[in-house]
């Protein structure tokens, strides 16, 4: 199984999922620098993590959205290759086009960084696999533009689609419906909010939830 972290100037979460991915695949993934043009060959999983791409100029996500390995990864999610977007990654997948909505600035203008409760609202994905629908599960978040938004037709087609992976138990950030993650048509792109790298090691995270995302990612990719 091969697996790639895309590195952005300004990311700072990459060496927390190259951790989490090897600690659960067993194999070092691949750092793939944001000016490279290809992926290695035969890739199965392509994370984007969470952090500052391009120091958000502009608008979070929206020039590393536009760096060149972008069409390369845009290629493999549309063959069907397992791509995650964390935090930052949600925004640039966003930005991309490659989930519909956008992440703006949270209510109250804060940033937001401790664990929050979430429920599972889709559990067939690869993402999702482990966990049951309904389940109620912890995950840090730490962002600043960690509000989801999109309009009302697009939610509802979301919703409809059972393409809201995860949803905050509580308000957070003021996110439309408290989505924290969204998956794309086909299943194979998830957006999320909350950090589940940082949640893989129950003695050192006070809890493994996260492990479980990585862990049926793997598992549903490897199959």
């Amino acid at each position: 199984m091969k697996t790639a972290v895309i590195v952005f100037p300004g990311s700072n979460c990459d060496r927390d999922v190259a951790v989490a991915l090897r600690e659960v695949s067993g194999t070092a993934p691949t750092m793939v620098w944001h000016g490279d043009t290809a992926l290695p060959d035969g890739i199965d999983l392509v994370a984007l993590p969470g952090g500052f791409s391009y120091g958000d100029y502009l608008r979070s996500g929206a020039i590393g959205a536009r760096s060149p390995i972008m069409q390369a990864v845009t290629a493999a999610a549309e063959r069907g290759v397992s791509v995650l977007g964390i935090c930052n990654g949600f925004q640039v997948l966003t930005e991309a086009g490659l989930l519909p909505g956008a992440l703006m600035r949270n209510a109250g203008l804060d940033f937001v960084c401790r664990e929050v409760p979430l429920t599972v609202e889709n559990a067939q994905s690869g993402f999702t696999s482990r966990y049951a629908a309904g389940e109620r599960i912890i995950i840090p978040v730490a962002h600043h533009d960690g509000n989801y938004s999109a309009n009302a037709e697009t939610l509802d087609r979301l919703e409809g689609e059972g393409r809201v992976a995860l949803r905050y138990a509580e308000p957070v950030n003021g996110s439309a419906r408290n989505i924290a993650g969204v998956l794309n048509a086909a299943g194979n792109v998830m957006g999320l909010m909350p950090h589940p790298e940082r949640r893989i090691d129950g003695a050192a995270h006070g809890g493994a939830e996260g492990r479980r995302m990585f862990e049926g990612l793997l598992e549903t990719v490897g199959a």
